[in-house]
């Protein structure tokens, strides 16, 4: 299946659809999340997408310490220092029209559904919310594509989260591999799990990459055949906050999509066939079946007189595959030296 966001395909036969993943590491400043859509647009990424949430709706205030953070912050604290401001929507949307990129954004509440809504073309469930059932029918009835990351997730659950989906009737979906662990170790990645869900929901599957190299992961997951690619970005690695020490900085971003762009023109379209950059080399350094030396007629063809050779400059002669049904007969006419042999040749 595929199916189009903004205009660009996404699916088999697409360009893989690139995701510049900013979430919320434009730190509470309006300037730094259009500084962060610049960086997107200008490493050509296909959309730049960020994240509407408020913490009281993710945890409650006395869910504790988070460890992967190694912070001593409560994690509701480290949450609710993250939110985005409602109104900067319109303001985001209308940048990144005015750069010529998509602007996504995940919500992960009903109420931030609502509101972004207006001002997206797909909306993005995370892997926390694969599960939230309510939240991922109430995006899919929006009528728009939806694309839901897996990480923690069984292949039973994502079946699950699937035909919860398509029950809305929207057959629009996409499935993102994906590793909840940040940074992920590239060992964890598991990009062959593209393929197996591809296989599984007939729907396009990318990789949605928490690893902190900005080649490996990706390259991978597009030479297995994902449709899509989302990565962390960042504007530096030392800003404050927990999502910036595993994310891509502006140049790693732009050197990924060109090595994405790269691998695609690299993988071609699986027909086996002679590239028109061959045209040359096949003729000139095939092989078909020469004369050695000059042959009289009624000579019988030997080891001793003819080979198969490379053409080179010369006319092609008799298929190498010929050569044993050539050996043993007699030639029919004198046959000078470096000859192409040709079925009229003997008998």
């Amino acid at each position: 299946m595929t199916f189009k966001i903004g205009g660009k395909g996404v699916g088999d036969g697409h360009p893989c659809f690139v995701i510049a993943e900013a979430g919320s590491n434009h730190n509470g400043s309006l300037d730094q999340a259009k500084r962060l859509i610049d960086v997107a647009a200008e490493a050509a990424a296909d959309a730049v997408k960020f994240q509407v949430f408020r913490a009281d709706r993710l945890y409650p205030q006395s869910a504790g310490l988070s460890g992967y953070l190694k912070q001593s912050k409560p994690i509701f604290d480290i949450i609710a220092e993250m939110e985005m401001p409602y109104d900067w929507l319109p303001l985001l949307a209308g940048h990144c029209r005015g750069r010529n990129i998509l602007f996504m954004a995940s919500a992960f509440d009903e109420d931030s559904v609502e509101r972004l809504d207006p001002f997206v073309e797909t909306h993005k469930v995370a892997s926390y919310e694969m599960t939230h059932f309510p939240l991922l029918k109430l995006v899919a009835a929006k009528g728009k594509p939806v694309i839901v990351s897996t990480g923690t997730a069984t292949m039973e659950e994502v079946a699950e989260a699937v035909n919860e989906f398509k029950s809305t009737g929207n057959k629009n979906l996409a499935l993102m591999q994906c590793t909840a662990c940040y940074p992920a170790p590239p060992a964890s990645l598991n990009v062959r799990a593209i393929a197996s869900m591809k296989a599984a929901f007939k729907v396009p599957v990318g990789l949605s990459d928490h690893s902190r190299d900005p080649i490996v992961g990706p390259m991978a997951a597009v030479a297995v055949g994902g449709n899509l690619l989302e990565k962390h970005f960042t504007l530096d690695n030392d800003l404050p906050g927990p999502d910036h020490r595993f994310a891509l900085e502006p140049e790693e971003l732009k050197e990924m999509v060109r090595r994405v762009r790269e691998v695609e023109t690299v993988l071609g379209s699986g027909e086996k066939t002679t590239h028109p950059m061959e045209k040359e080399l096949r003729g000139f350094a095939r092989r078909s079946i020469f004369t050695l030396r000059d042959i009289a007629s009624g000579e019988i063809l030997s080891r001793d007189n003819v080979a198969v050779l490379r053409c080179g400059n010369l006319p092609a002669g008799l298929a190498p595959k010929e050569f044993p049904n050539v050996l043993g007969k007699r030639a029919r006419r004198s046959i000078r030296t470096e000859s192409p042999l040709g079925p009229e040749d003997y008998a």
